[in-house]
């Protein structure tokens, strides 16, 4: 019996708040009619077009509500009236002490102390479910600082890797997923060269030092050097293209895109023989770089292994093994003989060739996921970027630990660091591209809103540091590359 009862105390509280429940929606269907002046029998009248099973779940969702209100209300009371004893308690102290009552002006003061806990206790429980709503408004650099300049249009396929010549005159390279690379003039947009010797996707693109040479790695497990000529076109007066750099988000369909037919003109000359071929690998080789100097150059492939050749015999000079999965990236030193591999096995490994008699290896474990790129900064400094969202700055000097952390949203592609002012361009899945200082704090965003910036993943990025329109490359799978001028004085005081 006393379990009936209670289970029937139970029934009738649950059934009084199921009814006040229903008064509460009339009173507010009631309202609404006020205002939209309809009669109250045609609102009473109709019969609801839900599905009985969509009206249930609706109501356990806003009996849901109604408890986590009544929690709130019940732990705002409890508070209100620790703040009404703790103000009697001051009361009370200041009597003691003063030998008088507290003005008002002190008790208004106290208790205003007492209500912002309050509020920043309440502040504290929403905020883990505010935060991200929050954020999606913040804007994060002003107009002037990143602007959209170019954008160079003409691949058929998505685009793995962007370089900028290292020697004169200054042109722009692309590596693409349909069997070509291109170059491209960096103030025009127009195509100057298509190289088509390989038979696979190209996946990346490295000019020489010193010389007229473009070293490309592609999916048909080769390597070619090549040498091209361009003649630059007279630059046009270039538009204003002032962007708004805010966090808004626009989503666009495949429509959207680029050309899926756009092609480069067809008076742009095309180089379908390299130069040098070089064939040691059994797997895709997904990059290459030229070691210092440009008489060696280095390449990295699927069949976990990175290859030293001489560039004039191509002759294999060293075979890097110790990696175990496939090899996502290479990198050399600009001014001494060092390499950095990276890999899937969630490592990468630095390689030292600086003395000829011994050839050091070392490996770092500082990331959870595939290492997708570590590269070289001009100091002592190596910064990695991985699949597990995050990039690290590490010390060559010393090793064990990284020097600064970065967190972010997505996973990390082929970063690349503007030497001179240390700014790393950080490349995402999710069409970001994001830059950070070497100490780990954001400088910007750039923009990707109204038809502005990629509508697809974002590959890799190139900084050209003395390029006076674009002195950022980003390029991505929407088929396109896109120079960007990055005010970086107003960057950096804004930081």
């Amino acid at each position: 019996m006393p379990t009936d009862s209670g289970s029937c105390s139970t029934a009738r509280q649950a059934k009084q708040k199921r009814k006040s429940h229903s008064l509460s929606i009339r009173r507010t269907n009631s309202s609404e009619q006020e205002r939209t002046g309809l009669p109250r029998e045609m609102l009473e009248g109709q019969d609801s077009k839900l599905p009985s099973s969509v009206r249930s779940t609706l109501l356990e969702l806003f009996g849901q509500i109604e408890r986590e209100f009544e929690n709130l209300y019940i732990e705002n009371l409890e508070l209100r009236r620790e703040i009404d004893t703790l103000n009697e308690r001051l009361a009370a102290e200041g009597q003691a002490i003063d030998g008088a009552e507290l003005s008002k002006g002190q008790l208004k003061t106290k208790a205003s102390h007492s209500t912002s806990q309050l509020s920043q206790k309440l502040k504290t429980t929403y905020k883990a479910s505010t935060s991200k709503i929050v954020s999606s408004f913040k804007t994060t650099t002003s107009r002037a600082i990143c602007q959209l300049v170019k954008e160079y249009i003409g691949h058929r396929d998505g685009i793995w890797d962007v370089s900028v010549a290292r020697t004169q005159p200054v042109v722009l390279g692309t590596a693409s997923a349909d069997h070509t690379a291109l170059l491209w003039s960096i103030e025009t947009g127009k195509c100057l060269v298509r190289y088509s010797g390989h038979v696979g996707s190209v996946n990346s693109i490295k000019f020489h030092p010193s010389e007229q040479l473009a070293l490309t790695a592609s999916g048909d497990q080769t390597a070619h050097i090549w040498r091209y000529m361009v003649q630059l076109p007279t630059p046009q007066p270039i538009a204003d293209t002032s962007q708004i750099s805010g966090e808004d988000e626009v989503e666009f369909s495949d429509k959207d895109e680029a050309d899926a037919d756009g092609d480069v003109s067809s008076d742009c000359p095309t180089i379908r023989v390299p130069l040098t071929s070089l064939k040691s690998h059994q797997g895709v080789v997904i990059a290459a770089d030229w070691l210092v100097g440009g008489k060696q150059a280095v390449t990295a492939s699927w069949d976990r292994t990175a290859n030293l050749y001489d560039v004039e015999t191509s002759e294999l000079v060293h075979s890097l093994t110790g990696h175990d999965q496939e090899l996502t990236h290479c990198c050399t030193h600009p001014n001494q003989r060092l390499v950095v591999t990276s890999s899937r096995d969630t490592t990468f490994r630095l390689w030292d060739f600086r003395d000829p008699s011994i050839h050091s290896v070392n490996v770092f474990q500082g990331h959870t996921d595939t290492v997708t790129s570590a590269v070289f900064t001009v100091g002592d400094n190596v910064v990695s970027g991985s699949d597990d969202r995050t990039v690290k700055v590490w010390d060559l000097k010393n090793m064990r630990s990284p020097i600064a952390t970065i967190r972010t949203d997505s996973a990390i592609n082929r970063i690349n660091v503007c030497v001179g002012q240390k700014i790393i361009a950080l490349p995402h899945d999710n069409r970001q591209v994001r830059l950070f200082d070497m100490s780990g704090v954001r400088l910007a965003r750039l923009p990707r809103s109204n038809r502005q910036g990629h509508r697809r993943m974002v590959c890799c990025s190139a900084w050209s540091e003395d390029h006076p329109v674009c002195n950022l490359f980003t390029c991505g799978f929407d088929r396109q590359a896109i120079g960007w001028n990055i005010n970086i004085p107003a960057l950096l005081q804004e930081k």
